[in-house]
């Protein structure tokens, strides 16, 4: 029964995640034309960089997945090798975000200058967050399954974490289809 608890306890967490995104995606197409002359997606938007984030993201899900997939079939090592790739490809992802946020500060497209860049940050900088919050997620995990081994008690948690990480998967295609792709189309 715990178990139940436990899992149903974290879909709970995952749909009111679901919720503040919809409410960002809402602010995002709302001020997405709110740009007071300031550029838009549209002007500093590079889908060869962000269909590499794209992939990087993808495949780092893959890599959970196997993590998962590994674990429960009581092979340590290889989940943690799948676990390691995935931290490594959220952390470049991480990183090409990061650089891209820099950037546009040091153009002067900060998100200050106008109310669509702001929604662009909070956003996208929001996926960055979870990112960030579930690579810290991952290496606990890591941890544990080096020091107490792959017990249900375990398998449990990397299950939790490998929804999130999909979740985040989900989240970012949202993000690249509505503000990247449509924003480089001007749709």
């Amino acid at each position: 029964m715990p178990n139940d608890k436990v899992t149903f306890g974290f879909w709970v967490y995952l749909m009111s995640d679901c919720v503040l995104f919809a409410g960002l995606f809402a602010t995002y197409a709302v001020l997405q034309g709110a740009t007071f002359g300031a550029p838009s997606v549209q002007d500093f938007v590079s889908l060869p960089f962000v269909l590499v984030e794209t992939l990087l993201l993808l495949t780092s899900s893959f890599m959970a997945g196997l993590a998962l997939l590994a674990a429960r079939h009581h092979k340590k090592v290889l989940a943690l090798g799948a676990l390691a790739l995935t931290l490594l490809l959220g952390l470049t992802f991480l990183g090409m975000e990061l650089h891209e946020f820099g950037r546009l500060i040091a153009e002067g497209s900060g998100p200050s200058t106008s109310a669509s860049l702001s929604a662009f940050f909070v956003l996208v900088g929001t996926h960055g967050l979870h990112v960030a919050l579930g690579s810290l997620w991952m290496l606990v995990i890591m941890l544990h399954v080096a020091l107490r081994g792959l017990s249900e008690g375990t398998l449990r948690k990397l299950a939790c974490f490998g929804l999130f990480w999909h979740f985040l998967d989900i989240i970012w295609i949202f993000i690249f289809t509505f503000v990247y792709l449509f924003g480089a189309l001007a749709l």
